[in-house]
């Protein structure tokens, strides 16, 4: 059995949101799917899971704070095992999917892919291949203005229930590929 590790923050509930959509996809095809919380996350060993996703938002082009710690914390860890090594090779079978939410009141998208490349490369450093990036624009909680006529236009009530059954969609055909 594939096993996945879904590990994510939230401030608003966007990104659990997208999570949630992950995992049901993940369990639909059998997956044995650990969902954690990035607090709830610590010690996890990245090398257990096939698939390892990471999801957050994106705040001023990067992750936010407790995913940073984590990440970084992780690959300190690595580097002291030695999983760190020149040229980055390749680790058969070691995947990792980074998901990010955004909304975008000033340039989109363009504010979400540094964070999503950014994350992405604390698994490269260690040989996961980085299978996808995920950029889900969401609405901007907490500020009508920022919802409503950002570069992206109207956004409230994003991710969608059919946005979410794509990301749902999504994961069935990345995991049937693994």
């Amino acid at each position: 059995m594939k096993k996945a590790a879904i590990i994510y923050w939230t401030k608003t509930g966007n990104t659990k949101k997208v999570a949630d959509a992950i995992k049901e996809g993940f369990e639909a095809v059998g997956f044995d799917v650990s969902y954690l919380r990035v607090e709830e996350a610590k010690g996890l060993d990245y090398f257990d899971y096939d698939l390892v996703c990471i999801g957050f938002p994106s705040y001023e082009w990067s992750t936010p704070r407790p995913m940073t710690i984590f990440l970084r914390t992780n690959l300190a860890k690595q580097r002291k095992e030695g999983l760190v090594k020149a040229s980055a090779p390749k680790v058969p079978g070691k995947n990792a999917l980074i998901f990010c939410t955004y909304s975008g009141p000033h340039t989109g998208i363009n504010e979400a892919i540094p964070a999503g490349l950014y994350a992405g490369q604390f698994f490269e450093h260690i040989g996961f291949t980085v299978l996808d990036e995920w950029y889900v624009l969401s609405e901007f909680h907490g500020h009508d203005k920022a919802s409503t006529i950002g570069k992206m236009g109207d956004i409230r009530g994003k991710p969608t229930k059919e946005d979410l059954m794509k990301i749902k969609e999504d994961t069935l055909n990345l995991a049937k590929s693994l």
